[in-house]
């Protein structure tokens, strides 16, 4: 074989080895790549799978989340709509107002109103036969505050007005403890005038046609003086509002007290205790549920009923006035007790009968006011029709009735009786 030959044969003995080395390169290329794609395949199946998982969770948390989400919704909703509309006063017209007793049946109605008219309100009162459900709707309202006090505690506030309106006023309540009675009307009195006298605010105190007593003078004027009986069971709610009357006087006379006395016939309306004794809520109580209408006595006895928006915007008119002296706000339509019975059996559409019993100690005979003063001085009368009035109050007192049959807690008033050994707070 020749040196040529030899040369030729080489390279081609050396190729094998050279295609041995690329296919081994080759291999692991190809096995990089594969393995680059298993481990980008597994990275995206695991980020999918996370992923996954995590809508998952989104999911859950947003069906969780949700209705939260709605339940807010609503209470927002609730609270930007609960209130009843109200008036904007500027800063000069706008009056820091206190109303004592501003839970019960009246002074709910009044603190609405005042409310309502732009003012700031602040009820005063210790839910003896007041209700806070009464004024529960203005809750949280900027305008407005509830304090639980008794009013025969002093109170140290900052008002202009002083409505003070706090004491039982139905006889089964006043009667239920009746030194308590006299104090809220005599002490109570006294601290609210003294908080008068301090902040420089005028009061207008709540008083009554009980003042007059069993009248012998008929209709009643401001000018006659009563006739009262000082130890009988009503006496404690009588003479305590005629010694708040004098107590008021001799403060605008030596401290010169800006005052108001508002003498206040029968009312009725929406919020009464169903069960407070009075001639109306009685009546439709009976009325509603069936029961025998009870009338004491002969039922020729006289009352006159005035609905509570008229007395509420008595009470207001007679605030801003510059009238001083006793002012009685009531309705001068008489009626009998009897006739009153049938007329809200009528109203009613009850077959209820009629029931008499005896004669309650020192019940009024005959009850009217005399309001040429009130017409006069303050341009005020009643204007709502009694049987207007009536179907307002039968129809809150269907509603009552209706709560206390689905199981709905209704607050009672106390019961006028005292119990045997109970230890009582005075």
């Amino acid at each position: 074989v020749t040196g040529s030959a030899l040369l030729n044969a080489e390279p081609q003995m050396r190729y094998p080895k050279i295609r041995g080395i690329y296919g081994i390169i080759l291999f692991l290329l190809s096995l990089t790549a594969v393995w680059g794609n298993y481990v980008n395949m597994s990275f995206l199946l695991n980020r999918s799978i996370q992923e996954n998982g995590e809508m998952k969770l989104e999911r859950k948390i947003e069906e969780i989340v949700e209705p939260l989400r709605e339940k807010i919704r609503d209470l927002e909703k609730s609270f930007t709509q609960k209130y009843p509309p109200v008036k904007f006063l500027s800063e000069k017209d706008r009056k820091r107002i206190l109303i004592t007793g501003g839970a019960g049946f009246v002074g709910s109605h009044l603190t609405d109103k005042l409310m309502m008219d732009g003012h700031e309100v602040t009820v005063v009162d210790n839910f003896f036969t007041g209700r806070k459900r009464n004024v529960e709707h203005w809750i949280g309202h900027e305008n407005f505050e509830l304090i639980n006090h008794d009013v025969v505690e002093p109170l140290y506030i900052e008002v202009d007005q002083i409505y003070h309106l706090a004491s039982p006023a139905s006889p089964p309540n006043y009667m239920y403890n009746p030194i308590k009675t006299l104090k809220t009307n005599t002490i109570g009195t006294l601290n609210m005038l003294g908080l008068a006298k301090r902040v420089g605010a005028r009061l207008l105190l709540a008083s009554t046609s009980e003042v007059y007593g069993d009248p012998e003078v008929h209709p009643q004027s401001e000018e006659y003086w009563g006739h009262v009986n000082p130890i009988g069971p009503r006496a404690c709610y009588d003479e305590g509002k005629r010694v708040a009357e004098t107590m008021c006087y001799a403060y605008m006379k030596q401290e010169g007290v800006e005052v108001r006395v508002a003498r206040i016939f029968n009312t009725f309306g929406p919020r009464m205790h169903m069960n407070d004794g009075r001639v109306v809520s009685n009546f439709i109580l009976q009325a509603l549920q069936g029961e025998p209408l009870t009338v004491y006595g002969s039922g020729s006895q006289t009352r006159a009923f005035q609905y509570v928006s008229d007395l509420v915007n008595g009470l207001v008119v007679l605030m801003n006035s510059n009238v001083s002296s006793p002012v009685n706000l009531g309705n001068p339509e008489e009626h009998t007790i009897l006739e009153f019975a049938q007329l809200i059996k009528d109203l009613v559409g009850s077959g209820s009968e009629i029931q008499f019993l005896s004669e309650a100690q020192d019940d009024p005979q005959k009850r009217k006011p005399d309001i040429k003063k009130a017409k006069l001085m303050l341009g005020w009368e009643p204007v709502v029709p009694l049987e207007e009035g009536l179907n307002k109050a039968i129809h809150y007192f269907r509603k009552e009735l209706e709560y206390q049959a689905n199981n709905q807690y209704i607050p009672k008033p106390k019961p006028a009786r005292i119990k045997k050994g109970r230890t009582r707070h005075n």
